[in-house]
């Protein structure tokens, strides 16, 4: 059995139990004061006279907090408020001490006047700061669950808002990438219509697997290096032994926890900004490996340098990957753009590393 004050619900035997605290003080206290005057009762006297005064304060005391509840006194001060708790306060404190004098009257000789009159003599200013005290722990109570809901409510707006901005970041990747990958395309239509047609397959191909693998905002790095593969495949197809690539991948990296096709813009940009804009051949590596507690992830090409490339930024592809992993890890992730030597750049990703689960068939990558 429970005592329910406000929202909040107490054991019967532990409210009772801290009623009896409250009791246990008076009790001794009355006794004391007595010694000191030469003329006590037995301690088993104090012990009840506490028990019938504090018990009684124990029943109503839920009753007070739905009084409280539904008059409560707030800033700024009204009135109003004020004015329904102070006839309130009285009324309780007198009910308490007509109960007290009731109960008395069974182990009193005296009777029921004669136990009320000491009763208002000796208990009506305590049973009033009594009444006010639990006025106060229920508005304080009910301050606490405001000020809780009101943080929850703020922490899941805020995850709301961080899942929507997500969402709206990788509704603006995906366009843009097919987009460019469909230009390619069109590209060679006229041109290299076997390869156009390969391409299309590998992009089918490619948007399948993504929208059977990637509901959420998260994949392992295995499934994620898949996804690349196919993307791969489009450009190998598009530029033929021009282009190169190499996959270096620490194993006990893949089950690690990467945000979906976020390799993809990379490679993009690594590959435009490349063999896309000059002549010649390139060869695009991935690497990833584990260190400190971090995953780390470089994307590296060798036909471009820095100074060739737009002081205005590097493409909608990869600033989405910057403010994605903003989204998702805050400050605890970094992306870089480097030189290598003698040519290249690279592209250094570092994100906390957490393992997820896998699916329970998941496609073998080839690890050089």
């Amino acid at each position: 059995m429970n005592v329910r004050l406000g929202n909040v619900e107490i054991g019967l035997a532990r409210y009772l139990g801290l009623w009896g605290a409250v009791a246990a003080p008076f009790a001794v206290q009355g006794y004391l004061r007595d010694a000191l005057m030469g003329h006590t009762w037995s301690m088993f006297d104090y012990v009840r006279w506490a028990m019938i005064q504090w018990y009684t304060w124990a029943a109503l005391a839920p009753l007070v907090f739905r009084l409280a509840a539904r008059y409560p006194v707030r800033a700024p001060l009204r009135l109003r408020d004020l004015g329904m708790q102070l006839p309130a306060s009285l009324g309780m404190t007198f009910l308490a001490l007509v109960i007290g004098a009731f109960v008395s009257t069974a182990f009193e000789p005296s009777g029921f006047g004669e136990q009320l009159r000491q009763f208002v003599g000796q208990h009506a200013a305590t049973g009033m700061l009594t009444y006010w005290a639990l006025f106060a722990i229920q508005q304080a109570m009910q301050l606490h669950e405001e000020k809780t809901r009101r943080e929850v409510e703020a922490s899941r707006l805020a995850s709301d808002l961080a899942q929507s901005r997500l969402q709206v970041l990788r509704t603006q990747l995906q366009p843009h990438f097919l987009f460019n990958t469909m230009h390619a395309i069109a590209t060679l239509l006229h041109e290299d219509t076997p390869s156009a047609e390969d391409m299309l397959l590998r992009l089918s191909d490619l948007l399948r697997a993504f929208l059977e693998d990637c509901q959420g905002q998260e994949i392992t790095l295995r499934q994620e290096l898949v996804l690349l593969d196919l993307y791969l495949g489009i450009q190998r197809t598009r530029f033929k032994d021009r282009l190169a690539t190499r996959v270096y991948v620490a194993p006990e990296t893949l089950r690690a926890a990467v945000p979906s096709l976020i390799l993809q813009p990379i490679v993009e940009n690594a590959i435009r900004h490349g063999i896309g804009e000059r002549i010649g051949t390139d060869c695009v590596e991935i690497e990833s490996r584990r260190e400190d507690g971090m995953l780390c992830i470089d994307v590296r090409n060798h036909n471009s340098t820095l100074e060739e490339r737009p002081a205005a930024g590097h493409g909608i592809g990869l600033s989405n990957t910057v403010l994605r992993l903003k989204e998702l890890y805050g400050d605890a992730a970094q992306t870089r753009l480097e030189m290598i030597w003698p040519r290249g750049v690279v592209c250094r990703l570092r994100l906390p590393f957490r393992e997820m689960e896998e699916p329970d068939e998941s496609p073998e990558v080839e690890l050089a």
